[in-house]
């Protein structure tokens, strides 16, 4: 590991690891964001360079720095392997008329797609958020034509409240608050 860098875990469940990105994960998310399968439903063109991952990394990191949160590595743990990147962003600009909120996703490389790892992200960032975070709500977007992404918010308990346009993209908003979080949970 590079000196000095903090790989620090923050929710650990049955399956993943959620810790915190690394310069050591570029190499993984050079592969996952250079991937055009993976950028289908992001409006976003693949990455070209490592060094755009590393970048990517660093952004990551000052949000540590700025905000006390932003996406984590998910590694599963019976390999210890990569998988991915999820959590909780806290997201400044306005967005579907909320301001300063925070938003609980998931990007995974493609060979790790269908096997439950978006979903199992999703619920461990959401136990955080409410019971560490004390959080009293959390929100999502997904392209309306990602199926996937959006089985797996529904399954992680948020609910689909609208739909949006951002950046271009049609998208379903979720939300879950603390109280309907509580009752999923039971």
């Amino acid at each position: 590991m590079e000196k000095g860098i903090s790989d620090r875990i923050m929710v650990e469940t049955d399956r993943i690891i959620l810790r915190e990105i690394t310069i050591n994960d570029a190499p993984a998310m050079f592969e996952m964001d250079a991937d055009p399968e993976v950028h289908t439903y992001l409006g976003k063109s693949p990455i070209q360079t490592i060094d755009q991952a590393i970048n990517q990394i660093k952004n990551i990191r000052q949000q540590y720095l700025d905000y006390g949160i932003g996406r984590w590595a998910i590694v599963d743990k019976s390999t210890d392997n990569f998988v991915g990147w999820g959590g909780l962003k806290f997201r400044t600009e306005e967005v579907n008329g909320h301001i300063n909120f925070y938003e609980v996703g998931y990007r995974l490389l493609r060979r790790y797609w269908g096997q439950g790892f978006a979903t199992a992200s999703a619920r461990a960032s959401l136990t955080y958020a409410f019971n560490e975070l004390q959080l009293d709500a959390v929100y999502a977007m997904a392209n309306v034509e990602n199926l996937a992404s959006k089985n797996a918010l529904l399954k992680s308990g948020l609910v689909i409240t609208g739909q949006l346009s951002h950046e271009e993209i049609d998208c379903d908003w979720f939300e879950i608050k603390r109280e309907d979080w509580r009752s999923y949970c039971q």
